[in-house]
């Protein structure tokens, strides 16, 4: 425990004096340490693509009613001859061309047309300090009007990502046609989560990921400064670190750390600040939310859920969990399979028809 006393006051004769007074090089002194503090814990100002300082603006962007930008990437048939529009909403780390990894000819048979962006702070889209859930969601539905998507369109995400897609079900469930989540990660403080089996799960990760979970969730303002303290414990997801017990995923990541693919998606990523990207994700994701997922009436339409049974990021129980509460939610586990979702042979093409086969 820290212990701090206010210097006292002395007469001529080496009595107190009852009224306390801070000299002016100890007032000086705190004055300075918490100016200190105050910016050790400020994120440092992020740098907008197209600004002077910023990074070049080299894909395609829309305006948004409140000035921001947001950077897309279109995929699968042209628009105007799709049957079904997608807004894919990529996860932690990536970026507008992400996508389910579908094939071209199953995405030419079903008619599919896929709109993938650079999430708020992230690559060349625009960074909001106000990121939440729903201002996540209102980018999806903006995003879809500003391309002529219809009165109706589908959402997917993936892993971190798909908090807009329960954002969607929640503020614009009339706009949703039909809803897809691969590997969606969890956050531990959802109350319909039984406190027990939260507690446990959260309790089996490591150190690092036990704390920077809880300071995104207890004290979001000091998470950037938290996470840049090199003695401090921090996210392994963000070093490249967790264990990882599907044999594919360990591959994967062990390959794209080799090729250097690992720090270039990060680089993208984060270029216009860490903060602006990746820990504002984090105080989404793991902050409070205005809402449960596990309390949202049965939506307008369908929705899938994908999971794989050896996920090393996402708990394959609070998944078991969550679904077991939502009725309405068609499940799809995955056996032997880990977290890269996107990266099973196939499976993209499976999730496709599965929604509009």
């Amino acid at each position: 425990m820290w212990v701090t006393s206010m210097p006292q006051v002395w007469d001529e004769e080496g009595v107190a004096k009852g009224s306390v007074v801070t000299p002016a090089p100890a007032t000086a002194l705190l004055g300075s340490l918490a100016g200190w503090m105050s910016r050790a814990v400020e994120p440092p100002a992020p740098r907008p693509c197209g600004t002077e300082g910023g990074p070049p603006v080299t894909a395609t962007r829309l305006r948004l009613r409140d000035g921001r930008h947001l950077a897309y990437c279109e995929s699968g048939v042209p628009k105007e001859e799709a049957r079904f529009k997608v807004v894919f909403s990529h996860g932690f780390t990536g970026s507008r061309e992400d996508s389910v990894r579908a094939s071209q000819e199953v995405a030419e048979e079903l008619g599919v047309y896929m709109v993938g962006f650079d999430r708020a702070g992230y690559g060349e889209s625009d960074p909001n300090p106000n990121r939440s859930v729903k201002s996540a969601a209102l980018d999806v539905e903006e995003l879809a009007d500003a391309l002529g998507l219809g009165p109706k369109f589908y959402v997917i995400g993936i892993s971190l990502g798909c908090h807009a897609v329960w954002g969607a079900l929640k503020y614009i469930p009339e706009r949703i046609a039909g809803a897809a989540m691969m590997a969606p990660v969890v956050n531990y403080w959802w109350p319909g989560f039984p406190t027990d089996l939260a507690a446990e799960v959260y309790n089996k990760q490591e150190v690092g990921d036990q704390w920077a979970l809880r300071v995104s969730h207890h004290a979001p303002s000091i998470l950037h400064w938290w996470m840049e303290q090199s003695w401090l414990p921090t996210s392994t997801v963000m070093a490249g670190t967790t264990p990882l017990p599907n044999k594919r995923d360990a591959e994967i990541r062990k390959n794209m750390k080799a090729d250097g693919s690992f720090q270039k998606k990060m680089d993208l990523a984060t270029q216009q600040g860490i903060h602006e990207s990746y820990y504002r994700d984090m105080m989404v994701m793991f902050g409070k939310w205005e809402f449960d997922p596990m309390s949202l009436p049965k939506p307008p339409c369908p929705v899938h859920i994908w999971q794989g049974d050896e996920d090393g990021l996402v708990p394959v129980v609070l998944q078991r969990y969550l679904v077991s509460r939502l009725s309405w939610a068609n499940y799809h586990e995955l056996p032997g399979t880990g977290h890269f979702l996107s990266a099973v042979p196939g499976l993209g093409d499976t999730v496709l028809r599965t929604i509009f086969g």
